[in-house]
């Protein structure tokens, strides 16, 4: 794995599933993936007011492709790579 030095936050996620979801599609497009957990939130189970908070953190030269990636698109958006 990348030497964390060299990593960027490019998602801060709202809990395991949604951070899980998110670094499941990264790897599958082949970027490195690291999940950094907030200590209390996990260890009492708590998502709120940034307890339960997850940063994802990708190498910091695959860190715009990644944005790319888990960027929101609109229902029915068709990006260039769907074409």
């Amino acid at each position: 794995m990348t030497k964390r030095k060299h990593l960027v936050v490019v998602h801060v996620a709202q809990g395991e599933l949604q951070a899980s979801v998110i670094k499941s599609h990264l790897e599958c497009e082949g970027i490195p993936t690291v999940l950094q957990y907030e200590s209390a939130g996990r260890v009492f189970g708590l998502t709120v007011d940034g307890l339960g908070a997850i940063k994802i953190l990708v190498p910091q030269e695959l860190a715009e492709r990644a944005k790319e990636i888990i960027k929101p698109r609109e229902v029915g958006e068709v990006s260039d790579e769907d074409l």
